[in-house]
């Protein structure tokens, strides 16, 4: 597939090399259960030849047709699906009929203003992500082919959200994940089109933030605590608040606009801490919303030590496990955070934590709140759980779709 010029082809060019992936038998479970992906030790043989990034056929033993997708020898995920149906050929109608599906599926679920708009393999574009702040798009390609049919899908997008009156400004790329590292390509980042400022307005909540899409943390903000954030809305008038891992600042902020008394944010870096207290002046918040550069992990023990109490404490870290391996050592980080947080919330007062990590299961998740408790010697009320905001839709059968659990837990001393 030639992609010099793939924004001209005509809408029913055929993508799908002559190529065909034949399964060994008794594989592609995942594959026949509702999953993209196809591992490279599922393959018996590639018939006819291709390059890497092309479309192709996927059939299982029998020669029964089970699909297209684009393969790539470099990855242990060697194929990733785009379609189960012999007669849905992949051309640049079907894809961007696959675009105006996800843009209307978002428009039915969320609030549009910034959202994100492709959440791969949960949109059936396997290794795409585009976010959309405001009036620009940030995107992420993590996979060879998809790249190959990134300028047609970002055109189409564009095309799309066009015909509802919204016009991008601008296209910024964050492909700069190690991941694709593994798929045998560099990582990147830069402009897609002409260069814009990359710092953006947007409003979550009634909350004004700045992103920065170049810089900032993935595509630049976490759209996908978004309902999640103003779950906590009703919690917070009057109250006095801690946000461990507060980012750029937005449960904090959050707390803030709904009326916290005074509100507490803490993370380790330097730049995301200078982001919030901007983010602060920006909704005239800083005389009771403050930040503070510090470990969480050597802070809480110090407020612990000093009699602190909070009405709510807030625990959103970064993913501490990224593999099935470091399962082990991350349950140990979640426990002990957990428990210190517990300590310092006021009795009745209410906990709310979370995790980002796909390989922290629910229930092991549950299971290490469970045994923080047992060892602050408190008591958990539920009060809510949610996953992340439906413009991150989860995909069953696509695992990796699902990471984000939250939960609010009022918290009561032993009775």
């Amino acid at each position: 597939m030639n992609t010099t010029d793939i924004t001209r082809l005509k809408p029913d060019t055929d993508l799908v090399g002559g190529a065909a992936a034949v399964l060994k038998k008794g594989e592609g479970r995942s594959l026949k259960a509702g999953g993209l992906w196809i591992y490279d030790n599922e393959i018996a043989e590639v018939r006819g030849g291709f390059e890497d990034g092309d479309i192709i056929s996927v059939e299982d033993f029998d020669g029964y047709f089970l699909g297209y997708g684009f393969i790539n020898s470099a990855s242990k995920i060697r194929i990733r699906m785009l379609s189960r149906r012999k007669e849905k050929r992949i051309t640049p109608a079907f894809l961007e009929d696959r675009v105006r599906t996800a843009w209307e599926y978002r428009k039915n679920v969320i609030d549009t203003g910034s959202c994100r708009l492709i959440f791969g393999e949960a949109d059936f574009l396997p290794g795409l992500v585009v976010d959309k702040f405001s009036d620009v798009l940030v995107a992420e390609s993590l996979a060879l082919g998809i790249d190959r049919l990134k300028p047609l899908l970002l055109e189409s997008l564009k095309k799309v959200l066009e015909e509802d009156g919204i016009k991008i400004r601008g296209i910024y790329e964050r492909s700069d994940a190690k991941v694709r590292l593994q798929e045998g390509m560099e990582r990147f980042k830069g402009f897609i089109g002409d260069p814009f400022d990359t710092k953006i307005e947007i409003v979550e909540n009634g909350v004004r933030y700045q992103v920065d899409v170049k810089d900032g943390q993935k595509t630049g903000f976490f759209l996908d605590q978004k309902n999640n954030r103003a779950a906590i809305h009703k919690l917070c008038p009057g109250k006095r608040v801690l946000d461990c891992f507060t980012h750029t600042g937005s449960f904090a902020l959050n707390a803030g606009i709904a009326g916290a008394d005074s509100v507490l944010g803490v993370d380790a870096s330097e730049l995301g801490i200078l982001q919030a207290q901007e983010n602060a002046r920006l909704n005239g918040l800083e005389d009771k919303v403050k930040f503070e550069c510090a470990d969480v992990f050597e802070l809480l023990p110090k407020l612990e030590e000093a009699g602190e109490q909070y009405d709510i404490v807030i625990l959103d870290p970064p993913a501490f496990t990224k593999s099935r391996q470091a399962t082990k050592g991350a349950v140990k980080g979640y426990r002990e955070i957990n428990l210190r947080g517990m300590r310092l919330v006021k009795d009745g007062g209410f906990l709310v934590t979370c995790s980002c990590s796909h390989f922290m299961e629910q229930e092991l998740f549950a299971k290490t709140i469970r045994e923080a408790a047992r060892g602050a010697r408190k008591r958990l009320r539920q009060v809510e759980f949610h996953t992340q905001a439906p413009d991150h839709p989860i995909l069953w059968a696509a695992d990796e779709s699902y990471y984000l659990k939250f939960y609010i837990f009022q918290v009561v001393s032993e009775q």
